[in-house]
């Protein structure tokens, strides 16, 4: 057995759109899909989103975890989780997520918001005066 990570997720894929493939309005999916064709519309999810080389994404996009690997994306990216984006990827819009990973070489033409993670702050207690 290879211990060699599959990188490209495509083992654990629930759905692809491939190369040469468009799809337009409203995508909404659970576990993880990756993008190879055309995409316009939105995309909501609490899974995973793999933007490939080929890939034009041309939608707001509302999910756990983004990951592109390439591709061009038009469009606004709200992430719960992570957003990583390798070159030579091209996005336009702005990035809201807790994490971010920007490969050398990538281009981005936005605004970026660093969420904190509320689950992982203590909550505040009563104040004290002594």
């Amino acid at each position: 057995m290879s211990d060699e990570r599959d990188l490209t997720g495509i083992g654990e894929l629930q759905a692809l759109l491939g190369q040469g493939a468009e799809f337009q309005g409203k995508l909404t999916f659970t576990g993880r899909i990756r993008v190879d064709g055309n995409l316009k519309g939105e995309v909501f999810s609490d899974g995973i989103l793999i933007i490939g080389p080929s890939a034009v994404v041309e939608a707001n996009v509302e999910v756990g975890t983004l990951i592109i690997r390439g591709g061009v994306l038009r469009g606004n990216v709200k992430a719960s989780q992570l957003v990583e984006i390798y070159a030579p990827a091209r996005v336009y819009g702005d990035i809201h997520a807790p994490q971010l990973y920007m490969d050398k070489g990538v281009i981005f033409e936005g605004n970026c918001t660093m969420l904190e993670d509320k689950s992982s702050e203590p909550e505040p207690g009563p104040a004290t005066d002594q």
